[in-house]
């Protein structure tokens, strides 16, 4: 699945150099590139962790801790994607100062900086809620939502702007964005129609299936209150 990403991406650059001053805008968009990638090593990161800690707590039969980590954890993803965001729009005339002195190419980074920034905040919590979605066993149906998401959807939409609506980079990189907010709105949907506690339940099954033991899930025992005596 991370490998349709990176595809896209790359099929969005190759894209840009049939435009106009190829030069500056391949450049300006691989800069921007490079910079979401590294704000992606984090969110990937994150993706794993929450996918391994779903995939545990499920196991354990914990189906209200496993909900309270999913909500934390996109809580602070997209917490950490708007400040993200709000960084990259408050340094937009200076963020290609570290990749390039060409003051051409620092002004066309600063204006897709605006780009930049919404897609690092989409991409805080599509990653977060892939790794929810992945963890609970629905690999499949994340790798269709993916493929649609990108190759159907974002893709061609993306070259109709850019070439035929001569919207030019910012035309395919909006194409990007649709792609990115059709792919949260399916994921968040997917997260919010889960039944942890059906979750929990097929986990067990799962184990008896293929554990080659008897699993039950723990359920909460509520104590009883004590009577006082007279």
């Amino acid at each position: 699945m991370l490998c349709l990403e990176m595809w896209y991406m790359i099929s969005i650059i190759i894209l840009t150099g049939h435009f106009k001053d190829a030069v500056i805008v391949v450049g300006s968009l691989s800069i921007c590139m490079n910079v979401d990638g590294w704000e992606d090593m984090l969110f990937i990161g994150i993706n794993a962790a929450i996918s391994v800690r779903v995939s545990n707590e499920l196991g354990l039969g914990h189906p209200r801790a496993t909900k309270y980590s999913v909500y934390i954890t996109v809580f602070q993803s997209l917490l950490i994607g708007t400040l993200c965001m709000i960084f990259i729009l408050a340094v937009r005339n200076h963020l290609a100062i570290f990749f390039t002195n060409s003051r051409d190419l620092q002004e066309a980074v600063a204006d897709l900086a605006w780009l930049l920034g919404i897609t690092i905040l989409l991409n805080s919590v599509q990653h977060v809620i892939s790794g929810v979605v992945i963890g609970g066993g629905w690999r499949g149906l994340v790798a269709y939502i993916n493929l649609g998401s990108y190759y159907v959807y974002g893709n061609p939409l993306g070259y109709m702007l850019g070439y035929v609506a001569d919207y030019g980079v910012v035309g395919l990189w909006a194409g990007m964005i649709a792609e990115l907010a059709l792919q949260t709105l399916l994921l968040s949907f997917v997260l919010y129609r889960i039944d942890w506690n059906k979750e929990v339940e097929q986990s067990a099954e799962r184990l008896r299936k293929w554990g080659g033991q008897d699993f039950e899930a723990e359920e909460t025992l509520v104590p009883e209150p004590t009577k006082v005596l007279p």
